[in-house]
C-alpha cells in the first residue's frame, strides 16, 4: 500500500470510530427511565390530534424536487468561480449557457405552475 494513502485510511478509521465510540458511551451514560409521557410524539402538553404519518400533498414533493434540482445545479458554479482567471471570456460564455439553462427551467416550472402553494 502506497504511504500516500496512509493519512487517508488514518482519517476514515477516525471519522467512523469517534461517532460510534460517542454513541456508545453516551448510551451507558445517560440515565434511561422511560415512561408514557416521555414516549409520546409531542412532550408540549398538549396531545398529538392525530397520527403524524398524514398525507402530504404531490405539490409538496414537487416542489422538494425542484429545490434540490436547482440547488445541486447552482453548487457546479463554485468551482467556476474557484477557476475564473483560468477560463477567461469562454468560461463566461459557458456559465451563460448555464445560467440560461436554469432560468428556462426556472420558467418552465413556474408556467407549469409548479412553484405555487395554493
Amino acid at each position: 500500500m502506497p504511504s500516500g494513502y496512509l493519512p487517508i485510511f488514518i482519517f476514515l478509521v477516525i471519522a467512523i470510530l469517534f461517532p460510534v465510540i460517542l454513541i456508545v458511551a453516551a448510551k451507558l451514560i445517560r440515565p434511561s427511565a422511560p415512561s408514557l409521557t416521555k414516549l409520546e410524539a409531542y412532550e408540549c402538553g398538549i396531545k398529538a390530534a392525530s397520527d403524524s404519518r398524514g398525507r402530504y400533498t404531490v405539490r409538496f414533493f414537487i416542489i422538494a424536487i425542484l429545490f434540490v434540482i436547482f440547488d445541486v445545479e447552482t453548487i457546479f458554479l463554485f468551482p467556476w468561480a474557484v477557476r475564473y482567471k483560468l477560463f477567461g471570456w469562454f468560461g463566461v460564455a459557458e456559465v451563460a449557457v448555464f445560467l440560461g439553462i436554469l432560468v428556462v427551467g426556472y420558467i418552465w416550472a413556474y408556467k407549469k405552475g409548479a412553484l405555487e402553494w395554493v
